[in-house]
């Protein structure tokens, strides 16, 4: 079996804010391997109830390993909460992570991290049809334009630029293909060899350090439709949660956090009416909170109880 070399983002966190108790019902809406769900189980000991959700069928292979008596489901978020919903299910514990998980980012296949040249993908969902090669290769200009602005936050002008030049040096089928593209030149060298034989890569130009992962998490965040689905799954997780139960979010870029912000603030502020009591008032950040873990250097994390 292979092992999964995979540390949970801000795992003391979340049991400390969420506090899991024994015989409580758990919901983890990105279970990805499972770190968060194990220690999360560990303190409820209640597996019967307890239900685990991935989009990922590398990551569902790896829970159903692990994790032999708890209901598992293949499926994103929204699709699981409907799901849920309709069944009438509820649960005292509801903890999404956001973020892209370490095997994911590490294989250098599946083209998540530009630390490897490698083919254009970024679905976490391999059933789909739309990956980042349909999105490099096939939109418009203006739709590049558009995703570079939504979701990397990039100003017009420099999404512009960016678009054009992907649009003309088409074909573009690898990550270093796109990179040099778009900065007129090899930005690329490579440093070692994975544990799998993978060639890695740094990036040699600072502008490219800036400007590619932007570029990266718009592509990614279009192919997996991640705000959609979130902005669509977020009302719905008010039916899930049991009174007194407790519902927190891990966001990596500011755009999640402030799409959770938002709705914890609107159902957190309306007095005798409100739904939530929000529980950070302040995020807790990954910097701060969680240092030694490279990947959580990025991360924020957001916890409120029903009321």
């Amino acid at each position: 079996m292979t092992s999964i070399d995979h540390t949970p983002v801000l795992l003391k966190s979340t049991i400390d804010v969420m506090a899991p108790k024994p015989g409580e019902r758990y919901l983890d809406l990105t279970a990805g391997y499972g770190g968060h769900a194990k220690e999360f189980l560990r303190q409820t000991q209640n597996h019967k109830d307890a239900v685990l959700v991935d989009r990922d069928d590398f990551a569902i292979e790896h829970l159903k390993r692990e994790f032999r008596d708890v209901k598992i489901i293949n499926q994103d978020f929204y699709g699981a909460v409907s799901s849920l919903v309709s069944d009438e299910k509820r649960f005292d514990v509801i903890l999404m992570d956001l973020g892209v998980s370490s095997p994911q980012l590490d294989n250098a296949e599946r083209g998540f991290s530009f630390r490897f040249d490698s083919a254009l993908d970024m679905r976490m969902d391999r059933g789909q049809k739309l990956s980042a090669h349909t999105i490099v290769n096939n939109w418009r200009e203006s739709g590049l334009i558009d995703i570079f602005v939504e979701y990397g936050e990039l100003r017009e002008g420099q999404a512009r630029m960016f678009a054009r030049k992907i649009t003309e040096n088409r074909p573009i089928e690898t990550t270093g293909e796109l990179a040099k593209a778009i900065f007129g030149k090899k930005v690329f060298s490579v440093s070692e060899a994975n544990a799998e034989g993978s060639l890695v890569a740094s990036v040699d130009s600072f502008h490219a350090k800036r400007m590619l992962p932007r570029i990266y998490q718009a592509i990614r965040i279009a192919v997996n439709d991640e705000l959609n689905l979130l902005g669509q799954t977020l009302p719905l997780l008010l039916e899930l949660l049991a009174p007194g139960g407790r519902i927190g979010i891990i966001s990596f870029h500011s755009l999640e956090d402030r799409m959770v912000k938002d709705f914890f603030r609107e159902h957190g502020s309306r007095g005798l009416e409100s739904d939530l009591k929000v529980l950070t008032p302040r995020p807790i950040l990954g910097s701060e909170a969680d240092p030694e873990n490279p990947r959580s250097r990025s991360a924020k994390l957001r916890v409120a109880e029903k009321i």
